[in-house]
C-alpha cells in the first residue's frame, strides 16, 4: 500500500474517533454556549478507566478487573464492557460537574471556561499520579484483530470498527435529536434557549443531560481510541484542539457538521504531519481561521439568536 492510501486509511479511522469525541463537545458547546475545556481530559480519563477495567496498567489498578468480575469474561465482551463502564463513569462525572459547578456560574461564560480549564489540569494531574507517566497501549480484542481487504486497500479491522462505531453513534444521535420529543427539546435549547424556557422546557435539566451525554461519549471514545493511540499524559491536550477545530468548522450544535468536520480535520492532520510537518499546524488552523472570518456559525451551523 502506498503512503497516500495508508494515510487515507488512518485518516478515515481517526475521523471516526474524532467524531465520537467532537459530537458531544459540539452539543455541549451549542446548548450551553461555552467551550468545555475539560472534554479532552474526559477522553483521556475514559481511556485510563477502560484500561484499568481490562486489568492493564499499574499492578494496584489491575485489581479493578477482578473486583468488577471482568477478568474472567471473554476478551471481546470484556472490552465492550470496559468501554460502556468508562462511558457511564464519565457521564456521572460530567453530570456532577455541570450541576455542582457550572450551574452556579450560569451566564458567566468566562468563569465557566476558566473552571473547565482548571478541572482539565486537575484531572490530568490525577491521571499522572494514578497511572504514572508511561504510555499504556491497548491491544484489540480477538475479533478486531487482523485486516480486511477492501478493493486495493487493506483496512485494519479495528480501524474499520472505529468508523462503523462512529457511524452507528451518528445514526443513533440523529434519531434521538430528530425523531424524539427529547431531541426536539434539545434542538429548541440549542436554537433559542430563551424561547425554550418560555415554552416550559427545563433547559437546566437539558444542560445536565447533554453535558453528561457529551462526557460519556468522550469516555467511550477514550477506550475506543486506546486501540489507535496509546493512553498517556498529554493525550488530552492533543485531542482537545482537534475537537475544537471540528466544532468551529462544522458549527456548534450541528451533528452533520461534527461528522463532516471530523473527517476533514483528520485528513488535514494526518496528511499535513506526513507531507509537510513544518506547515502541519498552518494547514490545520487555516481552514478554521477562514471559517471564523467568512462564516462564523460554521459550515452547517446557523446564526445564534
Amino acid at each position: 500500500m502506498n503512503q497516500g492510501l495508508l494515510l487515507a486509511v488512518n485518516s478515515i479511522a481517526m475521523g471516526g474517533l474524532l467524531f465520537l469525541l467532537a459530537s458531544g463537545f459540539s452539543l455541549v458547546f451549542g446548548l450551553m454556549r461555552i467551550p468545555n475545556l475539560t472534554h479532552g481530559s474526559f477522553f483521556m480519563l475514559g481511556g485510563y478507566l477502560g484500561i484499568s477495567v481490562l486489568g492493564k496498567g499499574p499492578d494496584t489498578l489491575s485489581q479493578v478487573s477482578l473486583w468488577l468480575g471482568v477478568g474472567g469474561l471473554p476478551p471481546d465482551l470484556a472490552f465492550w464492557l470496559a468501554a460502556l463502564l468508562a462511558a457511564a463513569a464519565l457521564a456521572v462525572v460530567g453530570g456532577a460537574i455541570e450541576r455542582l459547578l457550572l450551574r452556579r456560574l450560569a451566564g458567566q461564560e468566562l468563569a465557566q471556561v476558566l473552571v473547565t480549564l482548571g478541572l482539565s489540569f486537575i484531572i490530568a494531574d490525577l491521571c499522572l499520579m494514578t497511572w504514572q507517566g508511561d504510555p499504556i497501549p491497548l491491544s484489540p480484542p480477538p475479533t478486531l484483530r487482523g485486516s480486511l481487504p477492501i478493493g486495493h486497500v487493506v483496512f485494519p479491522i479495528y480501524r474499520l470498527a472505529t468508523v462503523l462505531i462512529a457511524v452507528a453513534v451518528a445514526v443513533a444521535l440523529w434519531l434521538v435529536l430528530d425523531r424524539t420529543r427529547l431531541g426536539a427539546m434539545i434542538r429548541a435549547g440549542v436554537d433559542d434557549p430563551v424561547m425554550a424556557r418560555v415554552s416550559g422546557i427545563r433547559v437546566s435539566r437539558l444542560f445536565t443531560l447533554v453535558f453528561a451525554l457529551g462526557a460519556g461519549l468522550a469516555g467511550f471514545a477514550g477506550v475506543i481510541g486506546a486501540l489507535i493511540l496509546s493512553v498517556e499524559p498529554g493525550l488530552d491536550t492533543d485531542m482537545l484542539p482537534l475537537a475544537l477545530i471540528v466544532v468551529i468548522l462544522g458549527g456548534t450544535g450541528s451533528l452533520p457538521g461534527a461528522f463532516v468536520g471530523s473527517f476533514v480535520v483528520a485528513f488535514l492532520e494526518n496528511f499535513g504531519q506526513a507531507w509537510r510537518p513544518e506547515f502541519a499546524y498552518f494547514m490545520l488552523f487555516l481552514p478554521m481561521l477562514l471559517v471564523l472570518l467568512l462564516r462564523p456559525q460554521g459550515l452547517f451551523g446557523r446564526h445564534a439568536p
